[in-house]
Protein backbone atom coordinates (compact mmCIF):
# COMPACT_ATOMS: atom_id res chain seq x y z
CA UNK A 1 0.00 0.00 0.00
CA UNK A 2 1.19 3.51 -0.81
CA UNK A 3 2.32 5.67 2.11
CA UNK A 4 -0.05 8.10 3.78
CA UNK A 5 1.13 11.70 4.02
CA UNK A 6 -0.85 14.14 6.16
CA UNK A 7 -0.46 17.91 5.69
CA UNK A 8 -1.40 19.85 8.82
CA UNK A 9 -1.21 23.31 10.36
CA UNK A 10 0.30 24.47 13.65
CA UNK A 11 -0.37 21.85 16.32
CA UNK A 12 -1.05 24.52 18.90
CA UNK A 13 -3.92 26.05 16.96
CA UNK A 14 -5.10 23.85 14.09
CA UNK A 15 -8.18 22.09 15.40
CA UNK A 16 -9.09 20.64 12.00
CA UNK A 17 -5.61 19.13 11.66
CA UNK A 18 -5.85 17.44 15.05
CA UNK A 19 -8.82 15.35 13.96
CA UNK A 20 -7.30 13.03 11.32
CA UNK A 21 -3.96 13.03 13.14
CA UNK A 22 -5.67 11.66 16.26
CA UNK A 23 -7.58 9.05 14.28
CA UNK A 24 -4.47 7.83 12.47
CA UNK A 25 -2.37 7.75 15.62
CA UNK A 26 -4.96 6.09 17.83
CA UNK A 27 -5.59 3.45 15.14
CA UNK A 28 -1.84 2.79 14.83
CA UNK A 29 -1.86 3.58 11.11
CA UNK A 30 1.61 4.64 9.90
CA UNK A 31 1.82 8.03 8.16
CA UNK A 32 4.19 10.87 7.42
CA UNK A 33 3.33 14.44 8.36
CA UNK A 34 4.22 17.91 7.14
CA UNK A 35 3.43 20.96 9.28
CA UNK A 36 2.71 24.22 7.45
CA UNK A 37 2.57 27.27 9.77
CA UNK A 38 -0.71 29.13 9.30
CA UNK A 39 -1.23 32.83 8.55
CA UNK A 40 2.27 33.47 7.25
CA UNK A 41 3.23 35.06 3.93
CA UNK A 42 3.83 31.75 2.14
CA UNK A 43 1.12 29.73 3.89
CA UNK A 44 -1.52 29.87 1.16
CA UNK A 45 0.98 29.06 -1.59
CA UNK A 46 2.36 26.10 0.32
CA UNK A 47 -1.07 24.67 1.10
CA UNK A 48 -2.37 25.10 -2.45
CA UNK A 49 0.55 22.99 -3.63
CA UNK A 50 -1.28 20.16 -1.85
CA UNK A 51 -4.95 21.09 -2.36
CA UNK A 52 -6.84 23.65 -4.39
CA UNK A 53 -9.11 24.22 -1.39
CA UNK A 54 -6.22 26.07 0.26
CA UNK A 55 -6.91 24.61 3.68
CA UNK A 56 -5.44 21.97 5.97
CA UNK A 57 -5.59 19.11 6.66
CA UNK A 58 -4.87 17.32 3.41
CA UNK A 59 -4.16 13.60 3.05
CA UNK A 60 -2.08 12.22 0.20
CA UNK A 61 -2.30 8.50 -0.45
CA UNK A 62 -0.16 7.73 -3.46
CA UNK A 63 -1.69 9.71 -6.32
CA UNK A 64 -4.94 10.28 -4.42
CA UNK A 65 -5.58 13.51 -2.49
CA UNK A 66 -8.32 13.86 0.12
CA UNK A 67 -9.08 17.17 1.84
CA UNK A 68 -11.48 18.18 4.66
CA UNK A 69 -11.19 16.45 8.04
CA UNK A 70 -14.41 14.46 7.91
CA UNK A 71 -13.76 13.26 4.37
CA UNK A 72 -10.30 12.11 5.42
CA UNK A 73 -11.78 10.21 8.37
CA UNK A 74 -14.34 8.53 6.09
CA UNK A 75 -11.57 7.56 3.68
CA UNK A 76 -9.47 6.07 6.46
CA UNK A 77 -12.45 4.03 7.67
CA UNK A 78 -12.95 2.75 4.13
CA UNK A 79 -9.37 1.66 3.49
CA UNK A 80 -8.75 0.34 7.01
CA UNK A 81 -12.03 -1.43 7.88
CA UNK A 82 -10.25 -3.62 10.43
CA UNK A 83 -9.46 -0.55 12.58
CA UNK A 84 -13.19 0.02 13.22
CA UNK A 85 -12.99 3.81 13.06
CA UNK A 86 -16.79 3.83 13.04
CA UNK A 87 -18.59 1.70 15.65
CA UNK A 88 -19.97 -1.75 14.90
CA UNK A 89 -23.74 -1.84 14.44
CA UNK A 90 -25.98 0.13 12.10
CA UNK A 91 -27.63 2.26 14.78
CA UNK A 92 -24.34 3.12 16.47
CA UNK A 93 -22.66 4.00 13.15
CA UNK A 94 -25.56 6.22 12.18
CA UNK A 95 -25.49 8.02 15.53
CA UNK A 96 -21.70 8.43 15.39
CA UNK A 97 -21.85 9.86 11.87
CA UNK A 98 -24.65 12.23 12.86
CA UNK A 99 -22.68 13.47 15.86
CA UNK A 100 -19.50 13.89 13.80
CA UNK A 101 -21.38 15.79 11.10
CA UNK A 102 -23.06 18.03 13.67
CA UNK A 103 -19.58 18.87 14.96
CA UNK A 104 -18.29 19.49 11.45
CA UNK A 105 -21.03 21.95 10.55
CA UNK A 106 -21.98 23.54 13.85
CA UNK A 107 -20.96 25.23 17.09
CA UNK A 108 -19.60 28.37 15.42
CA UNK A 109 -20.15 30.47 18.53
CA UNK A 110 -17.94 28.18 20.60
CA UNK A 111 -15.27 28.05 17.90
CA UNK A 112 -15.11 31.83 17.64
CA UNK A 113 -15.13 32.55 21.37
CA UNK A 114 -12.78 29.78 22.41
CA UNK A 115 -10.18 29.07 19.71
CA UNK A 116 -7.96 26.05 20.21
CA UNK A 117 -4.76 27.17 21.93
CA UNK A 118 -2.78 24.55 23.83
CA UNK A 119 -0.21 27.09 25.03
CA UNK A 120 -2.83 29.03 26.97
CA UNK A 121 -2.99 28.43 30.74
CA UNK A 122 -6.35 27.07 31.87
CA UNK A 123 -8.55 30.04 32.68
CA UNK A 124 -12.23 30.74 32.28
CA UNK A 125 -13.61 33.56 30.17
CA UNK A 126 -17.09 35.08 30.12
CA UNK A 127 -19.27 33.11 27.73
CA UNK A 128 -22.16 34.63 25.80
CA UNK A 129 -25.57 33.01 25.58
CA UNK A 130 -24.89 31.53 22.15
CA UNK A 131 -21.68 29.91 23.41
CA UNK A 132 -23.47 28.53 26.46
CA UNK A 133 -26.08 27.03 24.15
CA UNK A 134 -23.33 25.29 22.16
CA UNK A 135 -21.79 23.97 25.38
CA UNK A 136 -25.14 22.67 26.61
CA UNK A 137 -25.81 20.86 23.34
CA UNK A 138 -22.37 19.26 23.25
CA UNK A 139 -22.65 18.21 26.89
CA UNK A 140 -26.06 16.62 26.24
CA UNK A 141 -24.81 14.91 23.08
CA UNK A 142 -21.77 13.45 24.83
CA UNK A 143 -23.89 12.19 27.73
CA UNK A 144 -26.37 10.60 25.32
CA UNK A 145 -23.67 8.84 23.31
CA UNK A 146 -21.90 7.59 26.42
CA UNK A 147 -25.12 6.34 28.04
CA UNK A 148 -26.53 4.74 24.89
CA UNK A 149 -23.45 3.36 23.13
CA UNK A 150 -20.33 3.94 25.20
CA UNK A 151 -20.65 1.75 28.27
CA UNK A 152 -17.96 -0.72 27.15
CA UNK A 153 -15.19 1.87 27.02
CA UNK A 154 -14.11 5.39 27.94
CA UNK A 155 -15.07 7.11 24.72
CA UNK A 156 -18.34 8.18 23.10
CA UNK A 157 -19.03 4.79 21.52
CA UNK A 158 -16.78 2.71 23.74
CA UNK A 159 -13.54 2.45 21.78
CA UNK A 160 -11.86 5.55 20.35
CA UNK A 161 -13.04 6.28 16.82
CA UNK A 162 -13.69 8.95 14.22
CA UNK A 163 -16.39 10.68 16.25
CA UNK A 164 -13.95 11.14 19.15
CA UNK A 165 -11.37 12.52 16.72
CA UNK A 166 -13.95 15.05 15.54
CA UNK A 167 -14.65 16.20 19.10
CA UNK A 168 -11.03 16.18 20.31
CA UNK A 169 -10.53 19.93 19.64
CA UNK A 170 -13.71 20.69 21.59
CA UNK A 171 -12.29 18.72 24.50
CA UNK A 172 -9.21 20.96 24.42
CA UNK A 173 -11.37 24.09 24.26
CA UNK A 174 -13.48 23.08 27.24
CA UNK A 175 -10.32 22.27 29.18
CA UNK A 176 -8.37 25.39 28.18
CA UNK A 177 -11.22 27.79 28.96
CA UNK A 178 -12.29 25.85 32.07
CA UNK A 179 -15.80 25.32 30.71
CA UNK A 180 -18.03 23.56 33.22
CA UNK A 181 -19.75 20.40 32.01
CA UNK A 182 -21.43 17.38 33.60
CA UNK A 183 -19.31 14.83 35.47
CA UNK A 184 -19.94 12.33 32.67
CA UNK A 185 -18.60 14.73 30.05
CA UNK A 186 -15.64 15.69 32.21
CA UNK A 187 -14.71 12.02 32.55
CA UNK A 188 -14.89 11.68 28.78
CA UNK A 189 -12.68 14.74 28.35
CA UNK A 190 -10.13 13.35 30.76
CA UNK A 191 -10.03 10.09 28.78
CA UNK A 192 -9.32 11.93 25.52
CA UNK A 193 -6.69 14.19 27.10
CA UNK A 194 -4.94 11.17 28.63
CA UNK A 195 -4.50 9.28 25.35
CA UNK A 196 -0.89 8.81 24.23
CA UNK A 197 -1.87 10.33 20.88
CA UNK A 198 -3.11 13.58 22.38
CA UNK A 199 -0.19 13.76 24.79
CA UNK A 200 2.23 13.45 21.86
CA UNK A 201 0.35 16.13 19.88
CA UNK A 202 0.34 18.52 22.86
CA UNK A 203 4.03 17.96 23.55
CA UNK A 204 4.83 18.93 19.96
CA UNK A 205 2.42 21.90 20.14
CA UNK A 206 4.11 23.29 23.21
CA UNK A 207 7.45 23.26 21.41
CA UNK A 208 6.11 25.49 18.63
CA UNK A 209 7.07 29.16 18.68
CA UNK A 210 4.57 30.49 16.09
CA UNK A 211 1.85 32.83 17.33
CA UNK A 212 -1.51 33.48 15.68
CA UNK A 213 -2.85 36.72 17.13
CA UNK A 214 -6.54 36.09 16.50
CA UNK A 215 -6.36 32.85 18.47
CA UNK A 216 -4.96 34.60 21.52
CA UNK A 217 -8.19 35.77 23.14
CA UNK A 218 -6.44 37.34 26.13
Amino acid sequence: MAKLHLIIGNKNYSSWSLRPWMALTMAHIPFEETVIPLYEDRTHKRITEHSGAGKVPVLHHGKLTVWESLAILEYLAEIFPDRKLWPVGKAARAAARAAATEMHSGFAALRNACPMNLHRPRKAIKLGGDVKADVARIDALWRHCRATYGKKGKFLFGAFGNVDAMFAPVVTRFDTYDVKVSPESRAYMDAVLATPAFQAWKEAALRETWTIANSEVD
